[in-house]
């Protein structure tokens, strides 16, 4: 087995390790990997028509119009012309053809944007512009400060010392904060010389392209010797070079082997669930269609042999019909022609218009425009809208999606004084609004002009030289490993390993601490407009066991100062005694802070004697020597100087939250919407955001915390957890336990189970690893339901799309992904609905989504009324065009029994053409566009109206069984009525009315009225255009007539046009209107009886809101008061508990600074 094979997921089958040579393209093309052509777009120019064709033809209708075609091209059984079907298939195609060009389209030039990107690639000993998509493996390319680089590759030397590379990785994993990366040594010594560059021959092996973001193991040979690599080494596509004015890298993966396209997963085609509903009632439909073809044909051969046999001298059989048995086989084929309108192709155009017309309102949505960026939101596919009012289970990320990303100092505890609230002249706290007078830092040159804060007091502490505010500001502008940039004189740009440093350190600057410059010994600050240097001599640095950071430093005047800051449970325990009482109330300060969800820390000092320091430095050096358990001498060391400290105060940070999160959630909560939330930050991170946000409520009885590091443990805590939600569900003869022991087929789903409280769940990346495996992924699944909310940790890309894959496969349910990063692809991918946010962390997100924009609170809009109306629309479309087609197509079943199943129509050919292109085609679209039962502000203010569409309620198998018995008892009656009504009836001259022609005019009118009447009921918003379209296709319905039935026309074209004078001679016989009324009140008194009944015998909860809605409407309430979410004190310090190990080491190690150490220091260090 291969080195690498075993730490290579999603290896490419025939490449268990990957081989190469630097500069030598003739050697690596004998493996023939890609180029750095990335591709998104699903067709080219040569594979469209087939491949779009073949998708489309996946849809059961359109194969049935194709061999409906073809049965209409055989004269023996043809009733109709060919052309009735071919035409209409040829729009449905040629529409849904041109949409899926266009959106394709736009992703080739998307792409084309990205692969016509230029780069510098060394070649024959110069550097080269080439564009990205003909960088190749092997290749050597410069990469400058600001740039994106431009495939996966090994780094090999940079402008920085020691070969540092500072990176921004937000396109690949969502994070704004600085990371390095360090070239080996044996290439870092190239540097930028062309010669040594392009000279270099190493051979890299190393694992084959997968979507490990985190992981890289490989081994580069260079004159004879091996030097391992691993992911420090490698710069990844989709990164960003922050601080480094240059580097170069040998290029190891391209174009789609790099780990930002291996973790874009595959592109579907997604389908609505009404999609594959219609596929099931398609089949349906054909079957009934048989049956009725069946029982007509079976009609037809008893009538021929009983009377049509007798009957030839009059109607002979055609030459090719031997006797009544063929006759009825051909006639099977002619009613399954004529009959074929139970299922017209009108359907589907009007549904791809429909569509069309929805997502042009969610990109005309001007409350889902952000005006910052000049961004609208944006439907980036059509075929879905309807899937958007049917979400059970939201899956976000959390970094840039939840929260900004951006941290803000908010208050602070200073001595036992709390600063950053806000009073009026009458001493009452205010909340701060944009109209709040800002604190004023003119006085400081240094001051970040985008630095925000409202309480003047704390400016005043400053101005007028309190000691404990200076020192601790002083310990914030010193305490940590920011790394400060000066191009401009005065302009300070800060890099933090965390935003949450960068707060701190630019809290301190305003206020005047302005931390300036470092080197490895000393750090800069400018205090109060002075300049001091303070000598470094130790970094005590975060990690996760220690929860806070240290640093030691000797001041101007020779003191020799510790300061800290850390986590409030760990730093109280180092204070001083005397330090009590200022410590009891600065924790009632920090329970205050948590009550709002800021993250928290605690500031502390220590004067330390000079001998002491001295003695505690030796044994410092002896444990940062040790070969052996080094950590944890490292960390007893620290233990030794990090106590009896001073308390100087607290810090609070707000994680900014993205506007409107907070209303968004408790809303979507409220529409019965499951939160999951699936980051990859650390635990104490994502728990702290998701009571910040309401994922979590305080309301709730329990948060279990899966941990476990086996299958064993992991079972026994998700069954324990169960056993708490719901105890029965641990029984044999629980329902889903039955089943499942019955070993079910696949595909099968679990029903929802309901637990006996609200409760929530975390779970890490390491314990999901195990859940997701066979055994457990059911265990995990049913028990993860069970919670109202659900927090996913440290998790992989692809474990994001395994979550959401587990729940698509087992729950019947709409699932939608949202995300703003390239790690989040893969699960926008997998869900039915993908949403991007087109935030700070690049595009890719937004690229592969199906609906993007730009802030987390346009969900609520996009899902509770552009989600819920489409959902609407499209239901009551579908039961009324079902219902009318049903009626029109049925009347022909009747007339059968009087026509001796002959295949002859009821109507005239020119109305079965126009029936469903002119005559019904504007009312069923005003309908489907432009209906609403509530308007938009109801919509949002009672969330529970959402509920229909989850369990979809609107139109299902039983909603289109009612269609169905609805429109037989319609045509019946539209049939006998009139048939009853011209029995034997003779006009005011005596001459009989009951002829074929006066039959059809009156049948056909009756129709028309009928489901007139029927959408009109079906309405509930009436504007000018629903009028128009409504009652103007009916109006026009008589215009066409006496156009059609005209004596000119007839007698023009008397083999096309056969109804001469009908329309004159019927329309003013009292049979027709009184035909007319009887159908309509016949037709209408079921319809108006259910809806006057169904609210009062079969209640939805639905009914009982838009009950509400009418009562509020006639009664309205106040507005609703916007309350403050309080979160329990218990939840602190979320920044000193989530930190990774900080740069420190590399700042005390001197790396970081341009003029390279000598060797001899090197040595000694």
């Amino acid at each position: 087995m291969s080195l690498f094979e075993s730490q290579s997921e999603n290896r490419q089958s025939g490449e268990p390790e990957r081989c190469l040579q630097a500069n030598n393209r003739e050697f690596n093309t004998l493996f023939g990997y890609p180029n750095n052509t990335i591709k998104t777009s699903k067709y080219n120019v040569l594979n469209f028509l087939p491949l779009n064709l073949f998708e489309q033809f996946q849809r059961l209708a359109n194969a049935y119009f194709l061999i409906l075609l073809f049965l209409q091209l055989i004269p023996q059984i043809s009733s109709l012309a060919w052309y009735t079907t071919v035409i209409p298939l040829m729009v449905v195609l040629s529409i849904t053809a041109v949409k899926d060009a266009i959106d394709d389209l736009k992703r080739h030039q998307n792409d084309n944007q990205v692969n016509n990107r230029s780069v510098l690639v060394l070649t024959n000993g110069r550097m080269k512009e080439d564009k990205w998509m003909n960088i190749q493996v092997g290749d050597i390319v410069k990469v400058e400060n600001n740039q994106s680089v431009t495939a996966d590759m090994l780094l090999l030397s940079s402008s920085e010392p020691y070969s540092l590379t500072y990176i921004e990785t937000a396109e690949l994993d969502g994070e704004t904060n600085l990371k390095v990366k360090q070239a080996i040594s044996v290439t870092s010594d190239m540097e930028n010389n062309l010669k040594l560059l392009s000279a270099f021959d190493g051979e890299v092996r190393c694992e084959s392209p997968n979507n490990k973001l985190d992981k890289f193991a490989g081994i580069l040979t260079y004159k004879g010797k091996n030097y391992i690599l691993d992911h420090d080494k490698l710069l990844l596509r989709g990164c960003v070079i922050r601080n480094t004015d240059w580097c170069y890298g040998l290029v190891i993966y391209t174009g789609p082997d790099t780990k930002l396209m291996q973790n874009c997963g595959k592109s579907t085609f997604k389908r609505t669930h009404i999609d594959h509903l219609m596929n099931v009632l398609v089949l349906w439909i054909f079957l009934f269609l048989g049956s009725m073809c069946f029982i007509l044909a079976v009609g037809h051969g008893i009538w021929e042999n009983k009377k049509g046999y007798y009957f030839q001298n009059f109607l002979p059989w055609k030459e090719y019909v031997s006797s009544s048995v063929v006759s009825a086989i051909l006639m099977f084929w002619s009613y399954f022609i004529i009959l074929n309108t139970v299922v017209p192709i009108s359907l589907y155009v009007s549904v791809e218009i429909i569509r069309l017309g929805n997502s042009y309102y969610i990109n005309w949505d001007r409350k889902m425009f952000y005006a910052p960026k000049n961004t609208p939101a944006q439907a980036r596919t059509t075929t879905l809208n309807e899937e958007l009012g049917q979400v059970k289970y939201v899956f976000s990320d959390k970094t840039g999606t939840l929260t900004q990303n951006i941290m803000i100092f908010k208050k602070c505890s200073i001595n036992g004084t709390l600063y950053g609230d806000v009073y009026d002249k009458n001493g009452q706290r205010v909340e701060v609004s944009e109209k709040t007078e800002k604190v004023d830092f003119s006085y400081n040159k240094l001051a970040d002009p985008k630095f925000s804060f409202y309480d003047k007091t704390l400016v005043e502490a400053v101005k007028r030289g309190d000691g404990r505010v200076h020192l601790f500001f002083l310990s914030l502008s010193l305490c940590h490993t920011v790394m400060s940039e000066e191009k401009v004189e005065g302009e300070l740009v800060y890099q933090a390993q965390s935003p949450d440093e960068g707060a701190l350190v630019t809290a301190a600057r305003n206020f005047g601490f302005a931390f300036r410059s470092r080197t490895s010994e000393t750090i800069t600050v400018v205090e109060m407009g002075e300049t001091k240097v303070y000598q470094l001599l130790a970094i005590l640095d975060f990690d996760n066991v220690r929860k806070r950071m240290s640093v030691i430093v000797r001041t101007p005047e020779d003191r020799v100062m510790l300061f800290c800051k850390g986590a409030d449970t760990i730093v109280c325990q180092l204070l001083h005694p005397s330090c009590r009482s200022l410590g009891d109330v600065t924790m009632e300060h920090l329970d205050d802070f948590a009550i709002e969800g800021l993250r928290t820390l605690m500031v502390a000092y220590r004067e330390l004697d000079n001998a002491f320091f001295q003695a505690w430095s030796k044994k410092h050096s002896e444990a940062c020597l040790s070969l052996e358990d080094r950590e944890n001498k490292i960390s007893n060391v620290s233990e030794e100087i990090e106590k009896d400290l001073m308390l100087l105060g607290a810090t609070a940070i707000e994680d900014k939250l993205q506007d409107g999160v907070l209303e968004t959630i408790i809303t979507l909560n409220k529409a019965k919407i499951k939160m999951w939330t699936l980051t990859g930050d650390k635990q104490e991170t994502a728990v702290n955001i998701a009571h910040a946000c309401n994922i979590f409520e305080d309301e709730m009885d329990e948060i279990f915390i899966v941990e476990g590091k086996d299958d064993e443990t992991i079972w026994q805590e998700l069954r324990s957890a169960r056993a708490k939600m719901k105890p029965e569900s641990l029984l044999e003869s629980d329902p889903v336990n039955s089943y499942l022991t019955m070993k079910p087929k696949m595909p099968f789903k679990i029903p929802e189970e309901v637990p006996n409280g609200n409760y929530g769940l975390v779970i890490n990346g390491y314990s999901l690893a195990y859940a997701l495996e066979g055994n457990l992924e059911l265990e995990l699944l049913r028990t993860a339901c069970m919670c109202k909310a659900v927090i996913c940790c440290r998790m992989t890309p692809l474990q994001k799309a395994q979550v959401v894959e587990l729940v698509k496969r087992y729950k019947k349910v709409v699932t939608l992904a949202i995300g703003d990063g390239a790690n989040d692809v893969s699960m926008i991918k997998a869900a039915h609905i993908g949403i991007g946010i087109s935030g700070q962390e690049g595009m890719q997100a937004m690229l592969n989504s199906d609906y993007a924009f730009c802030q987390f609170h346009y969900l609520r809009r996009l899902l509770l009324v552009h989600g819920r109306w489409s959902y609407n629309r499209m239901c009551k479309f579908l039961s009324y065009f079902f219902y009318k087609n049903f009626v029109f197509t049925l009347v022909h079943f009747w007339y059968a029994f009087f026509s001796g199943f002959s295949a002859q129509t009821v109507y005239d050919t020119w109305f079965i053409t126009f029936y469903n292109l002119v005559y019904t085609s504007l009312p069923v679209l005003g309908l489907s566009l432009f209906d609403q039962d509530v308007n938009e502000t109801w919509s949002l203010r009672f969330p529970e109206l959402y509920e229909p569409g989850q369990h979809n309620l609107y139109f299902n198998k039983k909603e289109f069984v009612k269609c169905l018995v609805h429109g037989i008892y319609s045509s019946f009656v539209l049939f006998f009525v009139p048939m009853g009504t011209v029995y034997n009836s003779v006009r005011s001259d005596g001459k009989e009315i009951s002829d074929y022609q006066s039959f059809s005019l009156i049948v056909q009118t009756s129709l028309l009225w009928v489901v007139t009447m029927q959408i009109a009921l079906e309405t509930t918003y009436w504007t000018m255009i629903s009028h128009f379209f409504i009652w103007g296709s009916l109006g026009f319905y008589f215009c066409v007539l006496f156009f059609l039935y005209s004596d000119g026309l007839c007698l023009m074209f008397p083999n096309v046009f056969q109804f001469l004078g009908v329309a004159r001679n019927i329309l003013k016989l009292p049979q027709l209107w009184l035909s007319l009324v009887l159908s309509v009140v016949l037709c209408m008194l079921p319809v108006i009886g259910y809806q006057f009944l169904k609210p009062l015998f079969w209640p939805v909860s639905v009914d009982k809101v838009i009950d509400r809605i009418h009562h509020c409407m006639r009664h309205p309430l106040p507005p609703p008061i916007r309350t403050k979410v309080k979160h329990a004190s218990s939840r602190r310090s979320a920044y000193a508990f989530s930190h990774k190990q900080g740069f420190g080491a590399l700042i005390t190690s001197g790396k970081t600074m341009k003029g390279k150490p000598k060797k001899s220091s090197l040595l000694k260090k």
